[in-house]
């Protein structure tokens, strides 16, 4: 795809699917904005990247400010950034260690959309919004409920995003990457099956090396965002990718 003159902003994109990411809409043409709590280490003229913590809503206001001021108007906001911890029985999590984990990956997902939607406002023109999901929003898995149960909060945050702001959101996406090599993928792997009883399928998938790459989620994304080929509903999945 030449995604030339198309402007996106991807959080969490210091490493994994985030730079994965980045990489992929740099090379295709795009200029892109790319923040995470450590600056990425991306470079180049089609880039601002910063170190940005996405609890801190006016910190993302003035990096999407950065990217306009200097790429232009942002046609796609992915808001990537989140966290896997704690990984541990319910029963032993408390409310401040769910909270903090919310914080991330719901609150951020919360203000990196307003912030989106301001920018839009102000720029008066449409935009395309994508929030990354996972698998185990549509069910629990052992040892990682906190994560679970931000990622189901995701999929209804950007279903209720979608209805309420059709005038500023000509899309609105939750998407699921499916499995995808990452540090987050790594750290469920070395965990005991006495706390996360389904290890086995994970190490398995690494085995067989039967996940998604970072280039092949991106790719979907941009079918759906630029390619025409947008799908009905809100929460989708990335398929598997052949190898």
């Amino acid at each position: 795809m030449d995604l030339s003159g198309q402007t996106v902003v991807i959080t969490g994109a210091s490493r994994g699917l985030g730079a994965g990411m980045a990489e992929w809409f740099l090379d295709h043409g795009a200029v892109v904005g790319a923040c995470a709590r450590h600056e990425p280490g991306l470079g180049g003229a089609h880039v601002v990247t910063a170190a940005v913590d996405v609890t801190d809503a006016t910190r993302l206001a003035e990096f999407a400010g950065q990217v306009a001021s200097r790429l232009g108007p942002i046609d796609l906001w992915i808001n990537n950034a989140g966290v896997l911890d704690p990984v541990a029985p319910l029963r032993e999590v408390s409310w401040a260690d769910l909270e903090a984990h919310l914080r991330i990956n719901l609150g951020g997902v919360l203000n990196g959309t307003k912030v989106y939607l301001d920018h839009l406002d102000q720029a008066d023109r449409l935009g395309a919004l994508v929030n990354i999901s996972s698998g185990l929003a549509r069910r629990g898995l052992a040892g990682t409920g906190p994560y679970a149960a931000g990622k189901a909060g995701v999929d209804r945050l950007t279903e209720t995003f979608a209805l309420e702001e059709r005038d500023r959101l000509r899309l609105a996406l939750a998407v699921s990457p499916g499995v995808v090599e990452t540090d987050m993928q790594k750290s469920i792997r070395a965990q005991d099956e006495s706390v996360v009883h389904e290890v086995d399928m994970f190490r398995k998938y690494h085995e067989e090396q039967a996940m998604n790459t970072p280039a092949w989620v991106a790719e979907h994304i941009a079918q759906w965002v630029f390619g025409g080929a947008s799908p009905e509903p809100v929460v989708v999945r990335v398929p598997p990718q052949s190898r």
